[in-house]
């Protein structure tokens, strides 16, 4: 029987963590390692993952927002934060006092950093995001003088100090794709002409997870990970997580909520996409889309239940799915797996991902806020 209360939680083994970070700094020994806790720590718990991720080496943590990286300060973690996705109109002002690193991509925003400095009485610690070619955030080589000249002004005047400059890979997921040495060749004459310029940066950074894992050489002073931390592979062509030296750090479980027999020919679900093909016994799973499961995985998703690995029966619904149990016994209350860990014989993310036809970051991320997370080994 399932001990946990919840009809469905998600466990996080904060010694998966802390391994994981262990075997990615084995990974580049000779950099800084920052753990990527951004969107809920991909659906893990930014604080707890956080705090997992700092005592296991990791000396730099990153956020998309500046909310989850002011969130990770109000919590009471210490150490060098860096936070990259601004809007006009941010909480600049904030960011600067709690000592945050802001990433600057174009004139706009460093602009509105050195006023926000101004106004704290402080000195910003900012760095200049490059486009070596994702064509996503970051200042195109074009338009990199423009805002290397006015950041090293910047820094004469007192407002900021550039503490990095850095990078992000479009195709690091890819080994061999031509994109990556285009964009490693990109970042270094751009890091040249910005210390050309003056700017001595602290830290210089473009390797996230899979260039962590594959690419040496692109590894500077620090690596981003941020899906391998969780224990997930950046991409099924790079291995498997026990292949990479992971451990998957999440496991989605839930309680059977409900065991029923139904003669041949009985539809399941809406739609009636899947209709029984002899008398059986369905179970429910108490869980759905609103907790995050993908509906594209209808028909497809894997789940663990009375010991053999099943597939959901018809449609993944808001809050519940049914698998068929083919005549095996399972009683109400027993656990469900949906995934966690291949080394025990469980469903993963991976699998959800191509039942979904999507990637494990998405499966692990849109578990969603109604689903409790209970930690392991804090």
């Amino acid at each position: 029987m399932n001990e946990t209360a919840a009809r469905v939680y998600a466990e996080i083994d904060l010694d998966a963590v802390r391994a994981n970070v262990r075997a990615l700094r084995e990974r580049a020994p000779r950099s800084a390692l920052m753990a990527v806790v951004k969107a809920n720590a991909y659906g893990h718990g930014a604080v707890a993952c956080a705090k997992a991720a700092q005592e296991a080496g990791a000396s730099w943590l990153g956020t998309a927002t500046p909310e989850e990286a002011l969130a990770l300060r109000a919590a009471g973690l210490e150490g060098p934060v860096l936070c990259w996705l601004w809007t006009p109109g941010g909480p600049w002002r904030e960011a600067v006092e709690a000592g945050i690193d802001v990433s600057v991509s174009a004139l706009w925003a460093l602009e509105e950093v050195r006023e926000a400095a101004r106004a704290a009485g402080m000195t910003a610690r900012i760095q200049l995001k490059a486009d070596t070619g994702l064509g996503r955030n970051g200042c195109q080589p074009a338009d990199w003088e423009a805002l290397v000249t006015a950041a090293v002004a910047a820094q004469s005047e007192g407002t900021v100090r550039v503490t990095g400059v850095w990078s992000h890979f479009a195709c690091a997921d890819e080994p061999g794709h031509p994109s990556i040495q285009l964009q490693l060749t990109a970042f270094r004459d751009m890091l040249a002409y910005a210390e050309k310029e003056g700017v001595e940066p602290e830290v210089r950074h473009i390797a996230n997870s899979p260039a962590t894992l594959t690419l040496p050489e692109s590894h500077f002073d620090l690596v981003r990970c941020g899906i391998a931390v969780y224990g997930v592979s950046p991409a099924p062509e790079l291995g498997t997580p026990a292949q990479l030296g992971l451990r998957p750090a999440m496991a989605l479980k839930a309680s059977v909520a409900l065991v029923k027999s139904v003669p041949a020919g009985h539809g399941v679900s809406y739609g009636h996409h899947y209709v029984t093909e002899r008398e059986t016994s369905l179970a429910l799973i108490p869980a759905g889309y609103a907790d995050g499961l993908p509906r594209q995985a209808s028909g497809h998703g894997p789940v663990l239940v009375g010991g053999r690995i099943r597939t959901v029966a018809g449609r993944v619904a808001m809050d519940q799915f049914v698998v068929d149990l083919d005549g095996d016994e399972v009683r109400v209350g027993d656990e469900a797996v949906l995934f966690g860990d291949a080394e025990r014989g469980e469903p993963t993310a991976e699998d959800w991902a191509r039942a979904a036809h999507t990637i494990a970051y998405e499966i692990v991320t849109r578990i969603g806020g109604r689903v409790p997370r209970v930690y392991l080994n804090g």
